[in-house]
C-alpha cells in the first residue's frame, strides 16, 4: 500500500469525509438541543408569562368578566405594600401574612386572579403607582383627600394625579408607651414636650405634626417627632427607651401591645383610637374599570362572610365596614 492510499483509507474509515463528519456532528448537537428544549418547555419570558397567567387565572370566577382585558390576560395584579406592619401585613417564615394578604386572597378568588404582594417602604408606594411599578397599593393606607388629589400633606403642593380608594376597613390612631412607664402620657393633650416615634408618611405622622403645632400655639413645648421607615423600627426605639411613646394605627398598636415581650413591653394609653378613618385599596386615577371590579369583589367577600372570617382571625372585627365606599375618606 502506497502512502497516498494510506491517507485515503484513514480519511474514510467511518465511511464519510471529514467535512461530512463535522456536518453530522452539528446536526446531532442541534437535534439534542431541540429535544432538550422540548422536554423542558419553552423558556422564553413570554412563554413563562403565559404559563404563569394560565396557572393564576380562573375565567369562571364570579367577577372575572368585570376586569380589564389586560388584567385578565396577565392573571395577576402587582400590589405595592410595606410588609412590616403586623398584623396588617408582615412576613412569617418567608410567607406574606396578615389582614391585607388574607383579604387580598379572598378578593382574588372572586376576581379569578392572583394579587401578588411586593415589599416597599410606605412612603414610596404612591411613586410606585405613578411609575406603574404596581397596579394598586394595599398597605394599611388611610383614605384621605390629599392622597385622592395627589397632594403632599406636608407641603400642600400637588405632586401627582392622585388615586381612587376602595375602602375596606375603618380604623383610628392609637398611642402606646413602655409598660409601667407612661411618663404622664394619657392622650395627645399630654404629649407636648414628649418624644414620639411614628412611621414616616402615615396618618400618625401627619397627626403628630398637627398636634405639635397645637402645643406651640398653646405656649407649650412641641412634640419631638422621630419618623422611621417602618413601624417595627419605631417599636424598637420605644422598647429601648429612646422615645416616650409610639403612635400607629389601632390594629398595629393593639397587636404590638399584645405580643411584644409576651405582652410585657408596651401598654395602650389615651383611650379610644383617635381620628377614625378608612383603609383603602389605592388604584391609580383613570383605572375606573379595575377600581369598580375591586369594589364589587370586596362587597362579595363581605356578603359571603369570608371578610368576617379574616377580621375574626386577626381580632379586628370592630374595624369592619358595612358599606364599601369609593373615596370615602375626608
Amino acid at each position: 500500500m502506497t502512502a497516498d492510499t494510506t491517507r485515503r483509507a484513514a480519511a474514510g474509515r467511518s465511511g464519510k469525509s471529514g467535512k461530512s463528519a463535522k456536518t453530522a456532528a452539528a446536526i446531532a448537537t442541534v437535534t439534542a438541543s431541540l429535544l432538550l428544549l422540548s422536554a423542558c418547555g419553552d423558556q422564553t419570558d413570554a412563554a413563562i408569562a403565559r404559563r404563569e397567567a394560565a396557572k393564576n387565572r380562573n375565567p369562571h370566577a364570579p367577577l372575572f368578566s368585570k376586569l380589564p382585558k389586560d388584567v385578565q390576560d396577565k392573571g395577576m395584579l402587582q400590589v405595592g405594600s410595606d410588609i412590616t406592619y403586623k398584623p396588617v401585613e408582615f412576613r412569617s417564615n418567608g410567607a406574606v401574612e396578615g389582614i391585607d394578604p388574607d383579604l387580598a386572597a379572598a378578593i382574588g378568588k372572586e376576581l379569578g386572579i392572583k394579587l401578588n404582594f411586593n415589599n416597599a417602604t410606605f412612603d414610596t408606594l404612591m411613586g410606585g403607582l405613578k411609575s406603574k411599578r404596581y397596579d394598586l397599593a394595599m398597605s394599611a393606607m388611610t383614605d384621605t383627600k390629599d392622597r385622592q388629589q395627589g397632594i403632599d400633606s406636608t407641603t400642600g403642593k400637588k405632586i401627582g394625579e392622585g388615586v381612587d380608594f376602595v375602602d375596606y376597613l375603618n380604623v383610628g390612631v392609637s398611642l402606646y408607651t413602655q409598660k409601667g412607664k407612661t411618663k404622664g402620657i394619657d392622650g395627645w393633650e399630654t404629649m407636648c414636650g414628649k418624644k414620639l416615634a411614628v412611621q414616616r408618611g402615615t396618618v400618625s405622622h401627619d397627626l403628630a405634626k398637627d398636634k405639635s403645632k397645637a402645643c406651640e400655639t398653646g405656649g407649650e413645648q412641641p412634640i419631638s417627632i422621630e419618623a422611621f421607615d417602618n413601624d417595627s423600627e419605631a417599636q424598637t426605639r420605644l422598647r429601648t427607651g429612646g422615645v416616650d411613646a409610639v403612635s400607629s394605627d389601632y390594629p398595629v398598636a393593639a397587636y404590638a401591645v399584645k405580643v411584644s415581650g409576651g405582652g410585657n413591653d408596651f401598654q395602650m394609653v389615651g383611650g379610644a383610637p383617635l381620628k377614625a378613618a378608612p383603609y383603602g385599596i389605592a388604584v391609580p386615577k383613570g383605572q375606573e374599570q379595575l377600581r369598580d371590579a375591586l369594589k364589587a369583589a370586596v362587597e362579595l367577600v363581605i356578603k359571603n362572610h369570608a371578610y368576617d372570617g379574616v377580621l375574626a382571625k386577626w381580632n379586628v372585627k370592630d374595624a369592619g365596614v358595612k358599606e364599601v365606599q369609593i373615596n370615602g375618606g375626608t
